[in-house]
């Protein structure tokens, strides 16, 4: 017999322990921080803008105001938006009687894949919650929203609600009922897109957009 098979042997000789699985709801309930919808919006704020993003206060009335301010100090004369939805009629509104440019996805993206990938420089989209233990947006592409509006566009614009901002991933998972069923893609954004994988040197925007920006609702001083 190989040292090898000896080795196999005894491994495969060796009692099977069970164990029994981890208390992991208790363990959180035991260890969850009771903390404020401020204090909650203030954690996920210094994750995130660590991460390079940019966080604006808001309240639900003056978001497109900050809106249109973010674009012009950006120089950027085109959104993409979603005009079946309330926040993307909103931006339509505002930005409309400004000179800002509001292209919708209405589209298959076979129909117009140039004007994406080359002419769309921002586009805005809503988060469904936050995460603030690591600064991370949850969001939930649907058949308004796509995946590709929060991939392609250099510049990519969300709408947060700092009342769904979550203490940690499994509460935001237990909370929203996520073992009910989940959409195609779940996404969890922490910051814009970034790589060092050539010589170690960082990179913005390799995979996806260099700048992400929060406007964060319910948070304004």
């Amino acid at each position: 017999m190989s040292a090898r098979d000896r080795i196999l042997a005894k491994l495969n000789a060796a009692p099977v322990l069970p164990k029994a699985a981890p208390e992991i709801a208790d363990w959180y309930a035991a260890h969850r921080s009771a903390e404020t919808t401020a204090e909650k919006s203030a954690r996920f704020r210094g994750c995130i803008e660590f991460a390079h993003a940019e966080v604006y206060a808001v309240s639900n009335a003056s978001w497109p105001q900050k809106l249109w301010e973010v674009l012009s100090a950006k120089q950027l004369e085109k959104l993409l938006v979603a005009p079946g939805t309330t926040h993307g009629q909103r931006a339509i509104d505002v930005l409309s009687e400004s000179g800002i440019a509001c292209r919708g996805y209405e589209q298959k993206i076979e129909d117009w894949k140039e004007e994406m990938f080359h002419d769309i420089p921002a586009s805005l989209t809503i988060a469904r919650s936050a995460i603030a233990e690591t600064g991370t947006l949850v969001l939930w592409p649907d058949a308004h929203e796509p995946r590709l509006m929060s991939l392609v566009p250099p510049v990519h614009i969300v709408l947060l609600d700092a009342s769904n901002i979550h203490n940690t991933f499994y509460e935001a998972m237990t909370a929203e009922g996520w073992a009910d069923g989940l959409p195609t893609n779940a996404l969890l954004i922490s910051g814009p897109s970034k790589t060092a994988d050539i010589q170690v040197t960082l990179a913005y925007g390799a995979h996806g957009p260099k700048e992400l920006i929060i406007l964060l609702i319910g948070d304004e001083a």
